[in-house]
């Protein structure tokens, strides 16, 4: 017996934006550009997204590069609460990269905008130049400060309790191994769309650690994929897009 299509379980979209990226993976880079899609319809707020992120870049206290806000919505008694998860929106109009005066930060030929390390001398004019609040500076805390295990007196040592702090983070391809030198300790940080994933074949962290599959990813130029399907709908719009900024981000309502 014929099984109706409407009976055919869902594919998971996380198995088609991994064949968009493998599909990507195939152009120039400079015919790549990068683009994100949030439903917050499908978001619960349940931070998975966040905690991702954080694992994934082994980011310390004080630094996220993927908030969930929270807002109201309606007017009494028809009220209900809206989860609007912001990373860096990796503009192609972006003023952050206008304001530095070291050219620390940078937007790359697929879209995102990007922080050299080395460069960047902390004065924090970025941060304050972002309308999107999406850039942190890195004051080298370490979760395990005032506990018996600190992790700057115990670097080289192995402990079950600074394990995770120790742990290399890999950002840009690169490797962090002591954030106490050569690392972005005093610098300012944020979202880079996982480049260090993506040139290895993975979706970025957040987009893979999404409870209700809300966050999308891919190359906005690619007519097959997901990420382009997405962008023709009726419900997309960008954050504060009055301003020119021209984000990467998109939202759907």
């Amino acid at each position: 017996m014929a099984t109706a299509l409407t009976d055919l379980p869902q594919q998971d979209p996380l198995i088609r934006m991994q064949r968009d990226l493998k599909r990507a993976s195939q152009k120039k880079p400079e015919d790549i550009r990068w683009g994100m899609v949030i439903d917050l319809a499908r978001c619960i707020g349940c931070h998975a997204c966040t905690l991702g992120c954080v694992a994934e870049n082994k980011l310390p206290p004080g630094v996220v590069y993927r908030v969930v806000l929270e807002e109201e919505v309606g007017h009494y008694p028809m009220v209900r609460r809206r989860f609007v998860p912001r990373p860096c929106v990796h503009c192609q109009n972006p003023p952050c990269t206008k304001v530095c005066p070291v050219t620390a930060t940078w937007k790359n030929e697929q879209g995102a905008v990007i922080i050299d390390y080395n460069r960047c001398i902390g004065c924090r004019y970025c941060l304050v130049a972002c309308p999107y609040a999406a850039r942190t500076s890195d004051f080298g805390e370490w979760y395990t400060d005032n506990t018996p295990d600190l992790p700057g007196k115990l670097v080289g040592r192995k402990t079950a309790g600074n394990d995770y702090e120790l742990h290399p983070a890999a950002e840009y391809g690169m490797k962090w191994p002591d954030r106490n030198g050569g690392s972005p300790v005093g610098n300012a940080r944020k979202c880079h769309f996982c480049l260090h994933r993506l040139k290895v074949g993975m979706l970025p962290a957040c987009v893979t650690s999404c409870v209700g599959r809300a966050t999308f990813f891919g190359d906005r130029t690619d007519p097959d994929s997901l990420l382009f399907e997405l962008l023709g709908s009726p419900r997309i719009f960008r954050l504060k897009e009055e301003l020119g900024t021209q984000p990467s981000v998109y939202y759907l309502k």
